[in-house]
């Protein structure tokens, strides 16, 4: 018990007193119980002493509340401390990275005059692509935040962007019904506008290069996929891929699978070189699917802790997930297609979903204007980033330097192709025409 002194506990007691008659209608027998035990009295009126206790209040709650702040705040930075005594654990605290709770954008890049709706990281250098409904692309320098150049060609809202994977060109997808294939070394030229790829009879929703980097597959409201030769322009192949608009198509590491996901409610995974379905990931999603992707090998120990499974096949392409217009990130058996285990926590359509290059995470947005991350190993979000101010549309993750060998990206082995590192930098892009810049 706090002990005061004879002067602190007089000062205490006028308080009270001044306190009960101002309150006289309410408290006047409290008063006089007061007045009697205290022997205060018809005590002279103290303006200093005056709604004292009332302030005290408010300056109390707001202490209290500044003190949990700034415990919390201690024990991150102690937490940070113990993992870093060294050069060798500081660079694994950078190398975990995450956003944190509360977290605020390093930059935010204004200029697109329509939602954004993708946004990509170039491999070597620090250049972001954003696209928006506004018909344009936009390159930025994503450490300074300055605006580059804008590339214009497109006739209606690009939906998706996707850098080669050694940087030499962006594939860019529209509702215009075509790919454009920009040349990184070209467009700075005036004038400049790509090559298009015709062969979509709906709109194009999706795009990406294959990891060797020599094809593109895309997605689209025709209920197709098609594969692109990057080096004629020519589209090689066409798979009849679901019974309404695939939303997405992204293909494992090796390049050996794709998996897509469609208005259909389901996603399927397919062979890339025959175009034949090996599973069908149905019954977990009741609404739209929007986004389908393979899990990069280093999760796996984390999804199999997760769900219980004690196989080690650690090929690509053993663990895809889901997000859809149902609020749900279900993870699936891409072998099998057995759904293994939902992730429940979104208020809004999922949006995006990229993985932490330790593995340990899943990052996803949503409309529900969020960020969150998630742990693998128990299924559960640990944070939740208020990313936008609107519906957050896009995600990814960055990337940076590229070689040959060990895949960086997933942990796998990439048969010589040309593979790439991840960055600690995270862009999201909003209808608030906002893309915002995440980094330690």
């Amino acid at each position: 018990m706090v002990s005061l002194t004879d002067r602190q506990q007089g000062e205490l007691d006028l308080a009270i007193f001044h306190y009960l008659s101002a309150r006289k209608s309410k408290f006047s027998r409290t008063l006089a119980a007061f007045q009697l035990e205290s022997n205060i009295g018809q005590a002279p009126v103290n303006p200093r002493l005056e709604g004292i206790l009332e302030k005290k209040w408010v300056a109390v709650l707001r202490l209290q509340k500044k003190v949990l702040e700034l415990e919390t705040r201690v024990k991150t930075l102690q937490e940070e401390l113990d993992n870093a005594s060294s050069p060798a654990q500081r660079g694994a605290v950078i190398a975990d990275w995450i956003p944190k709770q509360g977290a605020s954008p390093r930059h935010s890049l204004m200029g697109h005059r329509s939602p954004i709706t993708s946004v990509a990281f170039h491999p070597v250098f620090s250049m972001l692509a954003t696209a928006s409904e506004d018909c344009t692309i936009k390159i930025w320098d994503w450490e300074t935040g300055q605006f580059e150049r804008t590339l214009t060609g497109h006739t209606r809202d690009v939906k998706c962007l996707d850098f080669h994977p050694k940087g030499t060109h962006l594939v860019s997808a529209s509702s215009d019904l075509t790919l454009r294939l920009w040349e990184t070394e070209l467009w700075e030229r005036r004038g400049y506008s790509g090559q298009t790829m015709h062969g979509h009879d709906h709109t194009i929703s999706s795009a990406r290069f294959l990891n060797s980097g020599d094809y593109i597959v895309s997605a689209s409201r025709d209920r197709t996929i098609k594969v692109w030769e990057v080096a004629t322009k020519f589209c090689i192949r066409t798979i009849a891929a679901h019974d309404d608009w695939v939303r997405s198509v992204t293909p494992s590491t090796d390049d050996r699978l794709l998996v897509s996901c469609s208005n259909d409610h389901m996603a399927r995974v397919w062979e890339y070189k025959t175009g034949q379905m090996k599973a069908e990931l149905r019954g977990g999603h009741d609404r739209q699917v929007e986004v389908a992707v393979f899990a990069p090998a280093n999760t796996y120990s984390y999804i199999r802790e997760l769900v219980g499974l004690e196989d080690n096949n650690d090929e690509p392409g053993v663990f895809a997930f889901t997000g859809g217009r149902d609020n749900l990130i279900i993870i699936w058996d891409a072998q099998s297609g057995r759904q293994l285990k939902t992730l429940i926590g979104h208020d809004g359509w999922i949006r995006g979903l990229e993985f932490h290059p330790s593995g340990k995470f899943l990052i996803s947005v949503s409309d529900d204007k969020h960020m969150r991350v998630w742990d693998l190993a128990t299924g559960r979000c640990t944070r939740v980033i208020q990313a936008h101010s609107h519906f957050v549309t896009c995600l990814a993750w960055g990337r940076t330097s590229h070689g040959v060998g060990q895949n960086g990206v997933n942990g796998a082995e990439a048969n010589g192709a040309a593979v790439t590192k991840r960055a600690n930098v995270i862009a999201t892009g909003g209808v608030d025409l906002t893309v915002n810049i995440w980094t330690p």
